[in-house]
């Protein structure tokens, strides 16, 4: 039986179009499903992460192992949902064919076909799935994750080509961009200096070159470092103590290599009453090592973690070479940190504008802020040093002579005072 409408003709419903319209029906559902599983798993908050790793059973494992791999995730999600929207697009267009004929009005069947479909897939399959799964994304995705634990081994050699193709064009697209945005704002920086936010200013500049650095750039020394032997008397720990005003002191036996821990002072306050037979190394915490080329982002990402403030520096032979704290690390980013114990020091003397006595065990990251010169003003000379000592030596190759003048650029650096094995005092004069 054929109705004529116009120009449109609508066909006599069968069994056929009947199952047609049952197994869509379902497409829709499994596409609102897989829909709703990617707004759910991405919309998880650290609140339901810690629920799902504290939740006792397999399913809540095995959503932290789902999560683990956001990648193959989102490529199952994508992979499962391209096909079954594929398919709900051609059996939606063979329902429709087989009953109205558009054949008078294709101007109406294509206006049918392509936009009332394809608004119906969004609206059941896309949009109102993920509505209403990132209002429950915990209970969503524990009920889905058995299917895309599934999923994720069915499509895994799809989802390996998928993801190694993409990282390969993050790797020429995303990297190119990540260093224009900093070249960009290192150059939008430069342009405020006659502006008056100079402490704003600085502050930017420290978050923009902050990934940069490693840990070695600001470490203090072990030579300089303040540290207790394992051995000492309970008396000389409490004048080291107050003689350093430090809250966590480091702890050795025999030499500074062979590190026990760190003492912190607030562990001490219940046992000052004691004499000097009380056993402080019972309070020592145990040591935190990290190598020396580790960036200070990372080592601030994990002194977050671990919730450890001093971290001890080892050298590739497995020598500790010094400390490092948080405050160190935050320094690089604010600028000096000064509490109301803290003394007023200084790296240098002043002598006229244009000489100045440094320690030799400075810093030159603090010897190039100190002075107002850029960070790479050095680069191309400094070699593998750390200090204004070390870039002496690094350009002499041998220890220099007092009053040895050493030329860089437009500075004089001047051996001053020395012992046999350490250079102690360097004046620095800039020539105009």
């Amino acid at each position: 039986m054929i109705i004529a409408l116009d120009n449109i003709k609508f066909m006599s419903f069968d069994i056929h179009d009947f199952v047609g319209l049952i197994i869509l029906f379902v497409l829709l559902i499994l596409s609102g499903l897989i829909s709703g599983s990617e707004a759910s798993f991405f919309a998880l908050s650290p609140h339901d992460i810690d629920r799902l790793k504290s939740k006792d059973n397999k399913k809540g494992a095995a959503t932290i192992t789902l999560l683990k791999q956001p990648e193959q995730l989102l490529g199952s999600i994508l992979i499962a949902n391209n096909f079954i929207n594929i398919g709900i697009v051609l059996l939606s267009s063979k329902i429709t064919s087989s009953l109205i004929d558009f054949s008078n009005a294709p101007t109406i069947g294509f206006v049918f076909q392509t936009i009332i479909i394809t608004f119906l897939i969004l609206l059941f399959g896309e949009i109102i799935p993920k509505v209403l799964a990132t209002k429950q994304p915990y209970a969503f995705s524990l009920r889905m994750t058995s299917t895309f634990t599934i999923l994720n081994k069915i499509f895994k050699p799809l989802n390996t080509v998928l993801i190694k193709s993409t990282s390969i064009v993050n790797k020429k697209v995303g990297h190119h961009k990540n260093n224009m945005s900093v070249s960009d704002l290192s150059h939008a920086l430069s342009l405020t200096e006659e502006h008056e936010i100079q402490e704003d200013k600085e502050i930017l500049e420290g978050i923009v070159k902050f990934g940069k650095k490693s840990v070695v750039e600001i470490m203090c020394s072990r030579l300089d470092t303040i540290a207790l032997d394992c051995n000492e008397s309970f008396t000389t720990v409490i004048q080291t103590i107050n003689n350093s005003g430090y809250s966590r002191i480091p702890i050795f036996e025999d030499t500074f290599d062979n590190i026990r821990g760190v003492l912190y002072i607030k562990d001490l306050l219940a046992h000052l009453h004691k004499g000097n037979t009380f056993r402080w190394q019972t309070l020592i915490r145990p040591p935190f090592y990290i190598p020396e080329n580790k960036k200070i982002d990372d080592l601030l990402e994990e002194f977050q973690k671990t919730k450890i403030h001093m971290a001890f520096v080892i050298d590739e032979y497995g020598g500790v070479s010094g400390i490092v704290t948080l405050e160190d690390v935050l320094e690089e980013i604010v600028g000096e940190i000064s509490d109301e114990f803290d003394e007023d020091e200084k790296n240098y003397t002043k002598v006229d504008n244009d000489t100045y006595i440094f320690d030799a065990k400075t810093l030159l990251v603090d010897f190039l802020r100190d002075l107002h010169l850029d960070e790479e003003y050095l680069d191309d000379v400094k070699g593998d040093a750390d200090t204004i000592a070390g870039l002496l030596l690094e350009i002499k190759g041998d220890f220099p002579l007092v009053k040895e003048k050493i030329q860089i650029r437009n500075i004089d650096f001047i051996v001053e005072k020395m012992d046999s094995r350490r250079i102690i005092e360097i004046r620095v004069i800039f020539k105009s």
